[in-house]
């Protein structure tokens, strides 16, 4: 895949606290099941993106942290946000399994060396053209630690197969995926959470679904 070329480089000013920066247009459109071809192949792709980002050598990566909004370091920033998400939503979710998958994602540390993360592998980050995968967006969270957030992809965009076929291409062991379930609920929670009949709340509410089955399944 192409790498977008910085073309300019700004620094906070005008109200906006951040730095910034202008990258020469890649074409394709975002990812939706629909613009995608194969969903097994577009799963592959997205599998051989993740792990040859985790084998860029990380020294003097960024650190996982506030920049990444903690994606990279330990779920248990968001211990208790995840929590009262639970709390809130009641008997709208299984109530009893989703804390159970929640302190297993907190029970399995982290003790590797730091790789690189992308922080945020979502649809709406993916570039399609003609089908297939053209490129990847949005590296703002991106740093080095714990790569799990970067495997939540398996619950928002794939299902069936594709799910089946990414988890196979993209390896990991079990302590992983346990973190990267956590993450997978802890966004998916708060975000009903906040707000209950909002036109998202449907999807997460599958997502919530889907993530508590696949734990179940992995504990058989």
């Amino acid at each position: 895949m192409p790498v977008p070329v910085p073309l300019a480089k700004g620094v906070p000013g005008e109200g906006y606290p951040f730095n910034w920066s202008i990258r020469r247009w890649m074409d394709g459109e975002t990812a939706t099941p629909e613009r995608v071809g194969s969903m097994s192949g577009f799963a592959s792709a997205i599998a051989d993106f993740v792990l040859a980002l985790q084998a860029i050598d990380a020294t003097n990566g960024p650190l996982a942290g506030t920049h990444s909004f903690y994606r990279g370091a330990p779920p248990a920033h968001y211990d208790e946000e995840t929590r009262r998400a639970i709390d809130v939503l009641g008997d709208r979710i299984d109530a009893s399994r989703a804390p159970a998958v929640w302190d297993a994602a907190l029970a399995a540390t982290w003790d590797g060396p730091p790789r690189w993360f992308h922080g945020d592998i979502a649809s709406g980050n993916l570039l399609v053209r003609d089908g297939s995968l053209v490129g990847v967006i949005d590296f703002g969270t991106s740093g080095v630690g714990d790569p799990a957030c970067d495997l939540v992809i398996a619950w928002t965009f794939f299902s069936g197969q594709s799910r089946a076929v990414f988890r196979e291409a993209v390896g990991q062991d079990t302590g992983m995926w346990a973190r990267a379930r956590g993450w997978a609920l802890w966004k998916a929670l708060i975000t009903v959470a906040g707000d209950l009949d909002g036109p998202s709340a449907a999807i997460n509410l599958r997502v919530i679904d889907d993530v508590l089955a696949d734990a179940a399944a992995s504990a058989r």
